[in-house]
């Protein structure tokens, strides 16, 4: 597909940012790039079109620039899934393995109502630690996980492994 093609191709590769050894996939440029965006943004949409959801949920902070875009464009509620201490009322907390250490995400008690379905929306797929832990996130709001969706996955970290029991959509494979 011609869009998917051209969104792959404006993903820069950044070597050893945030740290050495890692080859970071900049999407600032499809950002950039109103046309690009716009595709993504629709890809987005067709991902979604056989699914039933009343909300899209989004992790910081790259999600939250799709996430956002994709809410307002098919009438959405829109939740932000944040690090801790940066929302102001009362959340629920997930705490996830990171390679060296945990890190954790929070959502509002009161994001999801019991029974809601939830696309949640993110930018990159490496290991699954953050997307599984705002799964669980909606889920202990009440809520059902009706899909994951990401723009990018790095299929050689597996961490579509640890969402197996999750649908998810990734545009783009590296």
């Amino acid at each position: 597909m011609a869009q998917i093609d051209a969104v792959k191709q404006a993903i820069r590769d950044v070597p050893d940012f945030p740290k050495k050894g890692i080859l970071f996939k900049d999407i600032t440029p499809v950002l950039q790039d109103a046309t690009l965006f716009a595709e993504t943004v629709d890809l987005f949409a067709q991902n979604a079109a056989d699914l039933s959801f009343d909300l899209i949920a989004a992790v910081e902070s790259r999600g939250f620039i799709f996430g956002a875009a994709l809410a307002l464009k098919l009438n959405k509620g829109f939740i932000p899934i944040r690090k801790p201490g940066k929302l102001p009322y009362k959340t629920f907390k997930e705490e996830y393995a990171l390679e060296y250490g945990t890190d954790a995400l929070e959502i509002h008690q009161d994001a999801v109502k019991s029974g809601q379905n939830v696309l949640l929306i993110d930018d990159l797929l490496a290991t699954g630690g953050t997307a599984l832990a705002a799964a669980r996130l909606i889920e202990k709001c009440g809520g059902t996980v009706a899909a994951i969706s990401f723009l990018v996955e790095l299929t050689f970290l597996k961490g579509i492994e640890k969402l197996k029991d999750y649908r998810v959509n990734t545009l783009i494979q590296f």
